[in-house]
């Protein structure tokens, strides 16, 4: 099935380590864990977030 190679992530402050966004990726494009600088609210500022499990 076709919907099989996208599938769900949840992205995780490196900073304050809660998990504030879901979004979906190509698995069969990005094998390795995603890390996308994102705006934390609880922070207040641009925080790398990695992908968890």
């Amino acid at each position: 099935m076709a919907s099989d190679k996208r599938v769900k992530i949840t992205l995780a402050c490196e900073v304050c380590k809660r998990r504030n966004y879901i979004t979906v990726k190509n698995k069969q494009n990005d094998r390795e864990r995603m890390a996308i600088k994102k705006y934390c609210r609880w922070d207040k500022s641009h925080t790398l977030h990695r992908e968890t499990r």
